[in-house]
């Protein structure tokens, strides 16, 4: 019996748009491998009334695997109208994960299309424009998304919600090694502070791998990443577990910085 990927899309896009949860999807709706999830997360870009303004990647890390019990790294559609300027002040209602992820993020100047044979990573980065740097604002409309599972959080759009855009890195950071290359951040509130440290490297080893990964999991589902998104790589550090009244800093030393804030 063929998957039909619209009931789950329907409840999953009613839940969003209401700031509800769900338990796991009704048996008989519920996608029961990655290629099904995909199928489910797809039907979203009907919904927007433009095309997805990029990519995120998430679940890059063996520790952020293991926290929501997936076995690797899940693709999902950033929509265009969830994307917010560098400095934004956002909303914090109805956010369950209630974290901050800072990433690099590439914008592509060349649209890669499916093929039979991976993209290699040279080839990849021949369609990349420009890096940016981001925050990611991630949630889940399933209440007990730790064991969801990947199926299921790929049809939840991998965990997408909104995102922060920040400004191009205007250091020629294609002469830098990114897998090296340090972020901090600082977060503060009304009555806390603390900060912390990551790193390129916690990004499946390298920003530019977790891209490569991206483009060749869009490729084999047969999807296109166009000219003009972008694919933000995932956090370079332990998500910043945040609250109302939270601003956000992430400074990625030459390349700039990047900030947001949550309302009280």
């Amino acid at each position: 019996m063929t998957f039909d990927a619209r009931p789950a899309s329907n409840l999953l896009w009613h839940a969003w748009q209401l700031g509800a949860v769900i338990g796991d999807l009704p048996v008989e709706l519920r996608p029961t491998t990655r290629e099904q999830g995909y199928a489910v997360q797809a039907l979203l870009e009907s919904r927007s009334s433009r095309s997805p303004a990029g990519w995120k990647i998430a679940a890059t890390s063996v520790a952020g695997q293991k926290h929501i019990n997936v076995s690797g790294p899940m693709a999902g559609r950033i929509l265009s109208e969830r994307v917010h300027p560098d400095g934004s002040m956002l909303s914090l209602t109805d956010n369950r994960m209630r974290v901050a992820e800072v990433e690099f993020v590439f914008a592509m100047t060349q649209s890669l299309e499916p093929r039979t044979d991976p993209y290699s990573l040279e080839e990849i980065m021949a369609a990349v424009g420009d890096l940016y740097l981001g925050i990611e604002v991630p949630d889940s409309r399933f209440a007990r998304f730790h064991s969801a599972g990947e199926a299921q959080l790929i049809a939840d759009n991998a965990c997408a919600h909104v995102f922060v855009l920040g400004p191009r890195v205007m250091t020629p950071w294609r002469e830098i090694n990114l897998a090296a290359h340090p972020a901090h951040a600082t977060v503060e509130g009304r009555a806390r502070r603390y900060e912390r440290d990551g790193v390129g490297a916690n990004v499946l080893g390298d920003p530019r791998i977790a891209l490569t990964w991206l483009i060749n999991e869009l490729s084999a589902c047969g999807v296109t990443l166009a000219a003009g998104q972008f694919v933000t790589t995932g956090t370079c550090m332990v998500p910043l577990e945040i609250e109302a009244g939270d601003t956000v800093l992430a400074d990625f030393g030459a390349f700039g910085q990047v900030s947001c804030s949550f309302l009280s």
